[in-house]
Order: C-alpha cells, then structure tokens, then sequence
C-alpha cells in the first residue's frame, strides 16, 4: 500500500479508535439516549458514521453498491457497545482492503455518486470521510459528555 493511502487508513483508524473510547463503558441507556428532540444518540452517530463511510469507498469510490439505506441509519437502536465496535472494526477492514487496490494515479479518477449523480474525485471522495468522521466524533464525545453532566445532575 501508498504511504498516503497508509497515512490516510491511520488517521481514519484514529477516528474508529475514538469512537470506540467514547461508547467504553456505556450502558444501552447512554448508547440510545438522545440530547433533545431533533438530536441523535451515539448509536445512530456511529452507524450513520460508518454508513456514510461505506457509501462514499464503497459505493463511490469502489463503485461497489451497498444497498445503504441512509434513513434507516438515524432509526438504529438497541446496538450494545460490543455490536458498535464489531460494525467499526469491519468498517475500518472493508476500507482498508479497498485502499489497497488503489494508486496515487487513482486520485483524480471521476466517480458518480450513486445517489445524486454529482461528480467527484476519488482523492475528494476519501478526503471527505474523514471530515465527516471528525464532524461526528465531536457529535458523539459530546453527547456522552451531555449524558455524563445528566446522570450526575439527575
């Protein structure tokens, strides 16, 4: 593999890693609480998170269909921290297996989105996961922050 593309799977890796971090030791109370009405829970933040991530390598990038139903993904409930790190840790595989067939050259590469028709680069198509994983992250520590100040405060 590219030392971008390696570079690339770190730094996503650190985002998979701290999310695992934020849900360590939360009960399925914590995990499927929402802040107020319109917000989401960490559960649905992490598999809205790693929806989008195999949409955008997968169906994108890799022009492999997923099937993604990307309203479904704010409905998911019930998913223990064991179920959440699986679904990230097979998330982080799919990518990293899919980088592997991938080349410098391949950045530039047109890809139609599947869903609107845009284009896009390869380079700006997995460039934007990790923005959006970044963007969620901070959705997902806050949160368990929120739920940290409530319990205490009951």
């Amino acid at each position: 593999m590219n030392k971008f593309f390696e570079d690339f799977l770190d730094r996503l890796g650190d985002t998979h890693n701290d999310c695992k971090l934020a849900i360590d030791g939360l009960s399925q109370d914590a995990l499927d609480w929402t802040p107020g009405p319109g917000m989401n829970s960490i559960g649905v933040l992490i598999i809205h998170l790693i929806g989008a991530e195999r949409y955008w390598i997968g169906d994108v990038v890799m022009q492999e269909p997923s099937g993604r139903n990307r309203d479904q993904e704010f409905k998911s409930h019930g998913l223990d921290s064991f179920e959440l790190t699986r679904r990230l840790d097979d998330a982080l595989a799919y990518i990293q297996n899919s980088l592997d067939t991938l080349s410098l050259e391949d950045l530039t590469k047109i890809r139609i989105s599947p869903r609107d028709s845009e284009e896009f680069t390869i380079g700006w198509s997995i460039s934007h996961v990790l923005k959006h994983n970044a963007l969620h992250l901070g959705h997902i520590e806050v949160t368990r922050h929120m739920w940290e100040l409530r319990s205490a405060n009951p």
